[in-house]
């Protein structure tokens, strides 16, 4: 595709409806370009010299498309425009504008507000900034850049947050916006509205018992929201405080004490081979914008599961015994690994796992129990009962247990203990996510695609109806985290720890970049390496418990196996 039909694309996207140009018939020319056409990298941006000096946290599109947003560790935001009329490259992209932040920790996301020219960044630092580049007076550089700095661009730095802020959504207005942060709570903050943060902060639409770290919501359903974070279970909540619509769609009456009311939980009938019970994690969160109901969770250490806020509550049909992504179909390419080669490999894995974790757990319960009392400030970790830490076969069996309300169950909030929980539809694995925190994210114009990034430097993507592995491409040096897809156009960009990001597109011939041949490997490497980092994180946890019951004089402490 030659830049002048990419401009012909972008400024017909927003031309009212035609029969000869209709919003149907561009999806349906999107849409197959991604079914028939091999991705492949068509541009890189950023390099050694130029661009980002970090880790790339966020990416956004703005402006229908012309302008992605980038920004990370260096705390800087960055703005790369297409030039539709570039004679040199297909989706050609420069950057013109830098923003210097003043954030004093790695930025974790970053969104531009519709109907504005407003971007607001979050960040480790606790802090939400809010920044007008338009309206300030920047500095102009001989490489075309024009940087701007927080003291000119900011206008607004909220401080609501109590710990790291991760996520931010926006809605249909320059002015309103939500975010998530580590301090279990989502903030609804209203730019027109002036507040001090130190002493008159709005209460928090929700505010949970435990960590959050990814937030998202479709603008189909612009009342309702997904959370998740340091728990096993996913959670909807509803915006809405009208009676009529609870007890019709969910069958129950609003919180009458609370902003929001909590209708759903989205949880899994077991946890993932490489999981510690008590140390669940969700990554990443997505609501699909076209047709509103539907859900991605990314879990740490385990895979991408898909669910439907329209399923009622009931046990999953997902065969948890298996690993592997939905049965393929005819469409399914001769590059992918078979479902029963993918079967005998996790098996082998998941076994030497148990038995490794049934010692761990047998070994940690012995070295408790011989500590009184307990050393303070420890944080309590759900171990297996001293009946399973005997017996560790009893181990197998508990894999195949329901997340339920029985003792010893990781239940998340107490508070939604009882809320109804869906299961999820679908299940995508072969991707390895357990080094850093990765989104996850639905592709295409119909939301056709599911897509995630892994720590083996690739990202990798599955037809979202079939459950086929659609193809692997590498996407990064290290580790792929984010990937977002353009508005319009089959263009796909993507990031991680390099400090450059990547655009993805069709292209005609062989792609130099998919991996797809190479499935069964890099399936295998990725369950291996889970399988490794796992391991040495139960190491660490079994350091820590015994230097820690050590240090508070417990007589009889056995002698950590690593001093």
């Amino acid at each position: 595709m030659r830049t002048n039909t990419l401009h012909t694309v972008l400024t017909t996207a927003s031309l009212p409806p035609s029969s000869f140009r209709s919003h149907a018939w561009k999806d349906d020319l999107l849409s197959a370009a991604y079914f028939s056409g091999r991705l492949d990298r068509v541009n890189v941006l950023g390099s050694d010299t130029t661009g980002h000096t970090g880790c790339v946290n966020a990416l956004c599109w703005a402006r229908g498309g012309n302008v992605l947003i980038s920004s990370g560790d260096d705390t800087t935001v960055r703005l790369w425009r297409l030039d539709a009329y570039s004679e040199e490259q297909d989706y050609s992209f420069t950057c013109d504008t830098v923003i210097h932040t003043g954030h004093r920790a790695n930025i974790f996301n970053a969104q531009m507000l519709p109907h504005s020219s407003r971007i607001v960044t979050v960040a480790g630092d606790r802090q939400v900034r809010v920044f007008d580049h338009e309206k300030a007076a920047g500095h102009p550089n001989d490489n075309g850049e024009t940087e701007y700095y927080a003291r000119q661009a900011a206008i607004r730095v909220l401080k609501c947050h109590q710990g790291r802020v991760k996520r931010i959504v926006t809605e249909d207005s320059p002015d309103l916006f939500l975010t998530v942060a580590e301090d279990g709570s989502v903030r609804q903050h209203d730019l027109r509205v002036p507040h001090t943060c130190s002493a008159s902060c709005p209460a928090p639409l929700v505010q949970l018992s435990h960590e959050l770290s990814t937030l998202s919501l479709s603008p189909l359903t612009p009342y309702q929201f997904v959370i998740a974070g340091a728990s096993p279970f996913g959670y909807l909540f509803d915006r809405r405080h009208a009676g009529r619509h609870y007890r019709e769609e969910w069958g129950q009456p609003p919180d009458s004490d609370e902003v929001t009311t909590c209708v759903r939980r989205f949880g899994r009938s077991t946890r993932g081979p490489h999981e510690r019970r008590g140390l669940e994690h969700i990554t990443g969160s997505r609501m699909a914008s076209s047709n509103g109901h539907e859900v991605l969770l990314s879990y740490s250490s385990d895979s991408v599961y898909l669910y439907s806020t329209k399923d009622d509550p009931q046990p999953s049909s997902m065969a948890t015994e298996e690993s592997s992504i939905l049965p393929p179909t005819k469409r399914r390419s001769s590059g992918e690994p078979s479902r029963e080669r993918r079967n005998d490999i996790n098996t082998e894995l998941d076994q030497e796992r148990l038995e490794r974790d049934a010692q761990m757990d047998e070994d940690i319960e012995r070295i408790r129990a011989e500590s009184t009392p307990s050393p303070p400030g420890l944080r309590p970790h759900t171990l297996e009962d001293a009946d399973e830490a005997e017996n560790p076969d009893t181990r197998e069996d508990d894999e195949e247990e329901d997340y339920d309300d029985s003792e010893g169950e990781p239940r998340g909030d107490e508070r939604y203990a009882k809320v109804p929980t869906i299961m999820p539809r679908s299940r995508f694995s072969g991707a390895c996510n357990v080094e850093t925190v990765k989104d996850v994210n639905f592709l295409g114009p119909r939301d056709e695609f599911v897509v995630s990034g892994s720590d083996d430097g690739n990202w990798f993507m599955w037809d979202k109806d079939t459950g086929r592995l659609h193809d692997i491409l590498e996407g990064d040096g290290t580790v792929v985290n984010v990937i977002e897809g353009h508005p319009y156009l089959p263009l796909v960009a993507v990031s991680g720890i390099d400090t450059t990001v990547k655009l993805f597109a069709p292209t005609t011939g062989p792609s130099r970049f998919s991996r797809l041949d190479r499935a069964d490997s890099i399936i295998t490497r990725n369950a291996e390496a889970a399988t490794a980092r796992s391991e040495l994180s139960n190491l660490l946890l079994y350091y820590r418990l015994a230097r820690q019951l050590a240090e508070n004089g417990g007589e009889g402490v056995a002698q950590c196996p690593l001093q």
